[in-house]
């Protein structure tokens, strides 16, 4: 008997359109930033998050920092990063951070994190000391942290950014509507309060959102009412890219004149900066509102 081939039932990914075409990462300042992350065995989200503009970043030689690893203890149907029950918990890990961050000379700083949800304090400690040592070794480095859900831990937030960082950030990601195919273990006002509670501990506090999922415009309005009502000083908004098959598919592509819409909308409703493209990311030009 003849097997045939399943078919892939999949529906196929949307051609990108002209405005999302990126450049190949190349150059000497690229290769400088490479060999750092490599020697100093690091991880970065411009790696593990597929992330568009690692070409244009590490060209200017700046990059995004991952500690605790590189496995999430979330299945979030939107990222890249790998899922599963990490292994890996490197108390020398800041220091190597602080000494790379300190080679490439950075101005400003962006370091994020894995979800760890099967420790106690969250990976609270080891923010700490990544932080705390950055600001050691380059003092005059401003720091941005985009940290994850702690799931209400609040000890644990507060231990995450009393290291001295000047921008504390935490994304929503996507409205409430979509939250349970797009974030199926987060909850829209637990971020929400997240945000609150790090802006009441004196930080300048930050969010993105990624669009081309569904959503609708009245619901952009609306999450940009919450996070402002909640304390969020700065929002980035992006498009959603695909990262492969088995992650959620595109809705659509959204044109630049809405990004440019958004964020004539967001500065109405009272961010302090609104940073909306379709190649933005959160930490993409994370200097420009320091």
């Amino acid at each position: 008997m003849i097997e045939l081939p399943i078919a892939d039932t999949r529906p196929e990914r949307k051609a990108r359109p002209d405005w999302l075409r990126v450049k190949l990462p190349i150059g000497e300042d690229y290769r400088r930033v490479r060999s750092i992350v490599d020697d100093y065995r690091l991880h970065t989200i411009c790696q593990s998050g597929n992330c568009p503009n690692m070409g244009e970043c590490w060209g200017a030689g700046t990059a995004t920092f991952m500690i605790l690893g590189n496995v999430c203890t979330r299945s979030c149907s939107f990222c890249a990063v790998k899922t599963g029950r990490p292994n890996e918990y490197d108390e020398d890990e800041p220091r190597r951070v602080a000494e790379a961050i300190r080679l490439m000379g950075v101005k400003h700083a962006v370091i994020t994190s894995v979800n760890r949800d099967e420790l106690k304090d969250r990976g609270a400690e080891i923010w700490y000391q990544t932080v705390a040592q950055v600001k050691e070794q380059s003092p005059q480095t401003t720091i941005e942290t985009l940290i994850p859900d702690t799931k209400s831990n609040w000890a644990a937030l507060e231990r995450m950014v009393e290291g001295g960082q000047e921008v504390v950030s935490h994304n929503m990601e996507t409205v409430p509507r979509l939250y349970r195919k797009v974030r199926p273990q987060a909850k829209y006002e637990r971020s929400l309060e997240q945000i609150r509670r790090t802006k009441d501990l004196g930080k300048r506090t930050k969010s993105g959102v990624m669009v081309g999922l569904g959503e609708t415009k009245e619901e952009m309005y609306q999450i940009m009412d919450d996070l402002v009502a909640h304390g969020c000083d700065v929002l980035t908004i992006g498009q959603y890219l695909q990262p492969t098959k088995m992650h959620i598919a595109i809705a659509e592509y959204i044109r630049p004149e809405l990004f440019a819409h958004y964020k004539e909308v967001g500065m109405q409703k009272g961010f302090n900066f609104v940073e909306s493209g379709p190649l933005v990311r959160s930490s993409y030009h994370a200097e420009r509102h320091i």
